[in-house]
């Protein structure tokens, strides 16, 4: 039997950049067999409230604005407290993905925060796995996951520039990630399945 993951992106984008990025990760899970909801945090309403629940994945996303997620996604993280007071995300699937203008810019406290959120509602979390890119002599700032980040996806986008300058392999890291949290989530749902079936 295949199964087809639901997997809901609950991001904010400040200035666009982490809105490509959000994308990405959508193109992600859609290839490899996910059905994908895209829900801004800061437009969030009770019908996004109730797909977010519906769904079996929710991958987190937002920018990395002074070493953590931006205020929006605050905000819709505390609102999470409803559902975490009747672990409506109880067992889903969880992961991450942040934008910052600098190579580092502290994006791993952002991603820890997610990490930090998916586990008070007690969701299991799903890094990016893939090795460290761009770290040798041979490397190149277009390898995959060209920032060096484990617990998620990454990306680094000059202040100056809009969002179409997004780098190409930060986005192919971030349809990595989307790719990889279907197909965990597909593997999740088959093994309950198979249980139930004892």
């Amino acid at each position: 039997m295949t199964y087809t993951p639901v997997v809901s992106i609950a991001y904010h984008s400040g200035y666009g950049h982490t809105a490509v990025i959000a994308e990405a990760v959508k193109v992600g899970a859609i290839e490899a067999g996910a059905t994908v909801h895209m829900i801004k945090v800061d437009e969030i309403d009770e019908a996004k409230w109730e797909l977010l629940t519906a769904s079996d994945a929710i991958i987190f996303g937002s920018p990395t604005y002074m070493g953590t997620a931006s205020g929006a996604f605050h905000v819709f993280a505390e609102a999470s407290s409803k559902i975490w007071f009747v672990a409506g995300w109880q067992d889903k699937v969880a992961a991450g993905f942040t934008n910052s203008g600098s190579k580092s810019g502290d994006k791993g406290n952002t991603l820890d925060y997610f990490q930090t959120l998916a586990s008070q509602h007690g969701m299991s979390w799903v890094n990016l796995g893939l090795k460290p890119g761009w770290n040798s002599s041979t490397g190149s700032e277009n390898d995959l996951n060209r920032l060096g980040f484990f617990d998620g996806a990454t990306a680094q986008s000059n202040g100056d520039q809009g969002p179409e300058f997004v780098h190409k392999a930060d986005i192919a890291t971030a349809e990595h990630l989307g790719s990889r949290v279907t197909e965990q989530t597909r593997v999740l749902l088959a093994g309950r399945a198979a249980l139930a079936s004892v």
